[in-house]
Order: C-alpha cells, then sequence, then structure tokens
C-alpha cells in the first residue's frame, strides 16, 4: 500500500501499490474519505502521487 494525500479534501489515504508491469502509469481512484475522483501517477520506480482531474 501507498499513502497519497488526496487533492480535494486533503486527507492522506491508502491506495494499492501497482504492479510491477503498470509501472509508469495513470489510474484512476475515489478517494475514500470524500469520494471524488482523482488520478494516480504512478513513476518507474512505483512511486505514487494523486492529481485531481483539473490538475
Amino acid at each position: 500500500m501507498n499513502e497519497v494525500t488526496c487533492p480535494s479534501c486533503f486527507e492522506v489515504v491508502s491506495v494499492p501499490a501497482p504492479a510491477a508491469e503498470d509501472c509508469p502509469g495513470m489510474m484512476d481512484y475515489d478517494c475514500e474519505v470524500c469520494c471524488r475522483p482523482m488520478v494516480l501517477i504512478v513513476d518507474e520506480s512505483g512511486f505514487v502521487e494523486a492529481r485531481g482531474l483539473d490538475d
């Protein structure tokens, strides 16, 4: 699991770690606190960053 900060409500949420074959990449995810959508950006090393849909 990775922890990211929701770009909408700024709560820290745990998200599943991506599979190695999915790195780098992007996935859609809904915040577990506010239910707003965000995009998870995964780099080559598996680091995950959350961005809002408007970013």
